[in-house]
């Protein structure tokens, strides 16, 4: 396989003979976070794979125990002291939910195990998700006293209605893989052993495809992502605005004692 050099140690990519460029979360056994490196870098990575001359098709997958948990403590503590790092990672995260809607090679998804903050954004972004049944769909915005606003206001609508969106990001609530599936969040829920082989036999297959049609296909399709664009715009504002104020800091530091957030009380 070519290795693509990525200046990370939360993700690899290597590209294999068919031109599938498998972008792998890190550590292997162990649970996949984000710092602010590899957020940085997570953001850019789409743009990069979609100008390579090689790659025909994206695999997202994890050799960890989980699919991705999304930015670390130590990230979303420095984001709530200073204001040049949460305008930085908001930047990071637009650039990472347009990166994957403008790439013009199709991205495949297998998900295994908890998939949470820009983990989740990657997971449900792909052109297809392939979920195992107990895996665990969590947005947890609202409980860390935040706005949803990395990808869900975008394309959770679009993906299940908004009865169950509201349902889910109001109150936080995990969706299982099976439940995922059941209400169109994902595009295939099988048992976890099955959910890497699946995924790879249909990146092989797109990378067998044409090029030009499944790039204007997915293109035109997106187009439904482009006109929901603004209300992306105002949850990402939203979410930002909201590491600046005292519901942030209340969330984090539930988080951290394990103890149910008392919102509304802290002083600013």
């Amino acid at each position: 396989m070519e290795k693509v050099s990525v200046e990370t140690s939360a993700f690899r990519v290597d590209i294999d003979a068919d031109g599938v460029a498998h972008l792998i979360f890190q550590p292997a056994g162990g649970m996949p976070v984000l710092d602010l490196d590899g957020h940085r870098a997570l953001a850019g990575i789409w743009r990069r794979l979609d100008e390579h001359p090689k790659v025909k098709v994206i695999l997202v997958e994890s050799a960890g125990k989980g699919f991705c948990a999304g930015g670390d403590m130590a990230m979303v503590e420095t984001m709530l002291g200073s204001q040049q790092v949460r305008a930085r990672v908001m930047a990071e995260a637009r650039e990472l939910v347009r990166g994957m809607v403008d790439c013009g090679k199709p991205i495949v998804a297998a998900i295994n195990g908890a998939a949470v903050g820009a983990g989740l954004a990657v997971a449900l972004l792909a052109d297809i998700s392939i979920v195992a049944r107990g895996a665990k769909l969590i947005d947890g915005h609202t409980k860390l006293g935040v706005a949803a606003g990395d990808h869900a206001a975008l394309i959770w609508p679009l993906l299940c209605g908004m009865a169950k969106v509201k349902y889910y990001l109001l109150l936080c609530e995990t969706v299982s893989g099976e439940e995922a599936e059941r209400i169109g969040l994902v595009s295939v829920a099988l048992d976890a052993a099955q959910v890497s082989g699946e995924a790879l036999a249909i990146a092989k297959r797109l990378a067998n495809g044409s090029p030009a049609a499944l790039a204007h296909t997915k293109r035109s399709l997106n187009l439904w992502l482009q006109a929901a664009w603004p209300a992306f715009e105002a949850s990402l504002n939203a979410e930002f605005m909201g590491f600046a104020e005292a519901d942030a800091r209340e969330g984090l530091a539930a988080l951290k004692e394990k103890r149910a957030p008392q919102f509304g009380t802290s002083q600013p």
